[in-house]
C-alpha cells in the first residue's frame, strides 16, 4: 500500500471542479485517508517547491499557490503514485490525454488543476508538510473487492 499527495490548486477550484477530481480517484480505488481545506502559506510554498527555488517560474508559482485556497488530499492504495499520476494525465492540459484530468479539463500550460506526488519518496516528505499530524488509518468495507490484497 502506498499514500501519496494531492493538491487540488487554486484554479481547480475556482472552477468548481474538487468534486469532480476527487470522484476520478475514488471510483478507480483510491481511499481518502486526508483532506483539507487550505490556503497554503509562503512557508509550506517554499518548503514544498524548495527544489524549484532557482527556476525562472518560482516566484510565479509560488504566487499563484498562495493565492486562494487548495484542496491537500492523501490516498491510499496499491500504486497510489503511479495510479494517481496516470489519471491526472500530462503536466500541461493542452497535451494531456482525454479521459486524464488535465485532458478532460486542461487546456493551459500555465494552470494545470492538480498536484501529485512523483515517487513514493517525494510523497512521504510531501504528505508531512500538509498532514503533519498523519493520516487516518482505516480500512474500507470494499477493500477486498478492489485491491486484491487477500
Amino acid at each position: 500500500m502506498e499514500t501519496t499527495l494531492i493538491l487540488l490548486k487554486p484554479d481547480a477550484l475556482h472552477r468548481g471542479l474538487a468534486g469532480r477530481i476527487l470522484t476520478r480517484f475514488e471510483e478507480k480505488g483510491l481511499q481518502m485517508v486526508g483532506l483539507k481545506l487550505m490556503t497554503m502559506t509562503q512557508e509550506i510554498a517554499a518548503q514544498h517547491y524548495a527544489e524549484h527555488v532557482e527556476r525562472p517560474f518560482y516566484k510565479g508559482l509560488v504566487e499563484f499557490m498562495t493565492c486562494s485556497p487548495i484542496m491537500a488530499i492523501a490516498l491510499r492504495g496499491p500504486g497510489a503514485v503511479a495510479v494517481s499520476r496516470s489519471l491526472m494525465g500530462k503536466t500541461f492540459g493542452n497535451e494531456a490525454d482525454p479521459g486524464t484530468i488535465r485532458g478532460d479539463f486542461g487546456n493551459s500550460r500555465s494552470y494545470n488543476l492538480i498536484h501529485g506526488s512523483d515517487s513514493p519518496e517525494s510523497a512521504e516528505r510531501e504528505l508531512g508538510i500538509f498532514f503533519p499530524e498523519g493520516t487516518e488509518d482505516w480500512t474500507p468495507i470494499t477493500a477486498p473487492w478492489l485491491w486484491d490484497t487477500e
